[in-house]
């Protein structure tokens, strides 16, 4: 996925003179970069200290949003599991692909009126986004939980025969039932111990049933090995098994608890199931949600730090940069010359050094030209819920 280079430049005469000029230098002569008009409306400036103010909360809530982006996204893919090759064509901005949304970007009149100042825009996003992440929050929790207990649930089922369930192994016709006297248990015996188990097990006590073991399952390593005997002597029994490293396996034959135990898994898969469909339907809509309100807030703060550099009246062209491969040092010296008569402070990457009250700009972020880098490749970076 692609990174753009969100930039803005004053008027040269006007602002389309700034867009063509740009547009010759990068794309049409040197081919370093594919450039796109990004319209910003004519927004409510405010005063002085209220730009300068906003300027940092914006920096804040831009970095929340895409956070909260990332997070909607990724979880998407968990949730998608094997079908996580369908990710991106269910990572949709507006019903468009993100690309297509960042070139063809159009400010939300409705969701955002231009009419009310840049701080209420602001707080609208910060609440929008804020009440995407407690909802995400709430709905992962209990998805996660539905799908732990079913990982739970199967883990029993799996495993070697020292620790999984045997429930689902064994049959009625493997016990005797409803014996005042007699009962059975069963009894794992590693593989090379088979013989010696054979051997054995009639003798470790008085009161076994002669040729009553049968093996009934076995993995790689163990076998499960079936023992009638009278009840009077099961303690010292086991305790004879443990000497010969037979481990015995507590285990009470119960129709109605094998039954349900099956129909706990049958029930969470169904539940998770019926969840799947709504969550992938939520996580879709409000990605869709949550990038767009952050390429607004992209929009914001190149509004309030253009006006900030450049002054007033407001005169200034925003533009979208799509550095080509292998361009982007080339593309990043050329932005600099071009724009160098915009600040006299000598910019240097190795020694940017300097701060400017009031503007948001890391200090290695710093150029003669308002700046941003909008990275949509939305697993690159691992966020934690």
């Amino acid at each position: 996925m692609a990174e753009y280079w969100l930039i803005s430049a004053p008027g040269q005469k006007t602002c389309a003179h700034t867009w063509e000029a740009l547009n010759t230098l990068t794309s049409r002569q040197n081919n370093l970069s594919t450039n796109y008009k990004f319209a910003i409306p004519d927004l409510k400036v405010g005063t002085l200290d209220v730009l300068v103010g906003l300027s940092d909360d914006l920096g804040k809530l831009d970095g929340y949003c895409e956070s909260v982006t990332r997070k909607v996204a990724q979880y998407l893919a968990e949730v998608l599991e094997n079908q996580r090759d369908k990710l991106q064509e269910n990572l949709l901005a507006n019903g468009m692909d993100l690309n297509t949304y960042m070139t063809r970007f159009q400010w939300d009149m409705a969701k955002y009126p231009i009419k009310q100042s840049l701080k209420n825009l602001a707080e609208i996003i910060s609440k929008q986004v804020s009440q995407i992440d407690s909802d995400l929050k709430v709905k992962a929790q209990t998805y996660n939980n539905l799908k732990g207990n079913l990982q739970s649930l199967g883990r029993k089922t799996t495993g070697n025969l020292m620790t999984r369930s045997i429930a689902e192994i064994v049959k009625k016709d493997d016990f005797v039932l409803d014996s005042e006297y007699l009962t059975t248990i069963l009894v794992v015996v590693p593989k090379a111990g088979f013989h010696d188990w054979n051997h054995k097990y009639e003798q470790m006590a008085d009161m076994v049933v002669p040729r009553s073991s049968k093996l009934v399952y076995e993995d790689n390593e163990h076998g499960l090995f079936t023992v009638t005997l009278f009840k009077r002597v099961v303690d010292e029994y086991k305790h004879h098994c443990r000497e010969n490293r037979f481990i015995v396996r507590d285990f009470v034959y119960d129709e109605q608890q094998i039954s349900a135990g099956k129909n706990e898994i049958t029930k969470l898969e169904a539940d998770k199931k019926k969840q799947f469909g709504p969550l992938v339907r939520w996580l879709k809509v409000n990605f869709s949600e949550a990038f767009t309100a952050w390429i607004h807030v992209k929009a914001l703060r190149v509004f309030v730090e253009s006006v900030l550099r450049y002054g007033l009246p407001v005169n200034f062209q925003a533009m979208l940069l799509l550095p080509h491969k292998k361009s982007v040092k080339r593309l990043r010296e050329m932005l600099n010359q071009h724009y160098a008569h915009l600040d006299n402070t000598v910019y240097t990457e190795q020694d940017a050094s300097f701060d400017i009250p009031g503007l948001s700009f890391g200090q290695s972020e710093y150029y003669p030209y308002v700046y941003y880098k909008i990275n949509i490749d939305m697993l690159e970076t691992t966020v934690r819920f």
